[in-house]
């Protein structure tokens, strides 16, 4: 068992942030300097630091309202220029740090069928604003593989497979990608559009959620029976790397484990390392949100980090009462209300 639960949180996020030799290359091949915009959110800050760690004598700038102070000092201290500022706000758009390469990974998904209209300005505003700003950047945008229908436990969508969201926050995601389409085609922006599910890591993602539910014994949904899981570390790694495929249109890039995980079998997993044995809910449903990533695997090589490994990590680190970030990731839902 791989047990991380000695690890602080600082060297935690060293481990998630440490650049591969691919990643070295491709950002020392880099022209300009580099900005992450959202870097205060749950994948900014390890992306920051791994590019930070690549870096070499380029400037990176980590852009965000920064609502957790110590996310800031951590970012600072491992030499990334932070930059405050609500993106929101116009008056803030002159402070952003010019950067001839731009990680965009602001978004709002947890509260979005509470308050529609910021949803929709976060995930479908914003990113135009943003696209403008940066006009003659290259740009990888994160999306969400929400877009995407449900599908059979046995089936992957593909880049090619028509979008149909559920749910306004879905509905909003596919608002930013046509956005980002339309301002890369009008201003001949190179980016890729990033389709994302699921990132792990000891403090939040599907893995956490179900250790919790384990070992406080509570029943785990199986609404949703079978799910697409990958390392943090691992996604972050393709998302630095998505930057040599940005063209106008953008590229579609599906990023997402090797491997469909049933949540049951997964539980189970997890069951056996803490010594308790996982209550269920109901019966298992059919229809799942899972994408096929063989593009991105063709490109970049297959992921680091196996499904036993994350498990492993990540159990041990909740299991010994560690930092989580509180934010369950409502894999389960089915009706896109979030």
């Amino acid at each position: 068992m791989t047990d991380i639960s000695h690890m602080s949180e600082g060297e935690l996020e060293y481990m998630l942030s440490k650049p591969s030799p691919q990643v070295r290359k491709t950002v020392a091949a880099l022209d300009g300097d580099i900005a992450v915009l959202g870097a205060g959110g749950k994948m900014g800050p390890t992306l920051a630091m791994m590019l930070q760690e690549a870096a070499g004598g380029k400037q990176v700038y980590a852009v965000s309202r920064f609502s957790d102070q110590g996310v800031k000092t951590r970012l600072t201290a491992a030499g990334i220029e932070v930059v405050e500022a609500d993106l929101l706000d116009p008056l803030w758009h002159n402070t952003l740090p010019r950067a001839a390469n731009v990680y965009y990974l602001v978004g709002m998904k947890f509260g979005a069928s509470g308050n529609q209209p910021l949803t929709w300005a976060m995930n479908a505003y914003l990113p135009g604003a943003m696209a403008q700003h940066y006009k003659d950047s290259r740009i990888v945008v994160l999306s969400t593989g929400n877009v995407y229908p449900y599908v059979d436990a046995g089936t992957r969508v593909s880049e090619g497979t028509p979008v149909d969201p559920v749910g306004e926050y879905a509905q909003s995601c596919l608002g930013r990608e046509r956005i980002c389409q339309y301002f890369s085609q009008q201003n001949r922006t190179p980016m890729t559009l990033v389709r994302l599910n699921y990132a792990n890591e000891p403090r939040y993602g599907i893995l956490v959620d179900l250790t919790l539910k384990i070992m406080h014994d509570e029943p785990i949904d199986l609404s949703v029976p079978a799910v697409n899981l990958i390392w943090q570390r691992d996604a972050n790694d393709y998302i630095v790397r998505a930057i040599t495929l940005t063209q106008s249109p953008p590229t579609i890039l599906n990023l997402a484990g090797s491997e469909t995980v049933m949540v049951r079998e997964a539980a189970a997993e997890i069951g056996r390392m803490l010594g308790k044995s996982p209550r269920f809910a109901a019966a298992e449903g059919t229809k799942c949100l899972l994408s096929d990533a063989s593009y991105c695997f063709e490109q970049f090589g297959l992921p680091a980090t196996g499904l036993r490994e994350m498990i492993a990590m990540i159990a041990s680190w909740v299991a010994a009462g560690k930092a989580t970030l509180n934010k369950p990731t409502k894999y389960d839902v089915r009706d896109g209300r979030f």
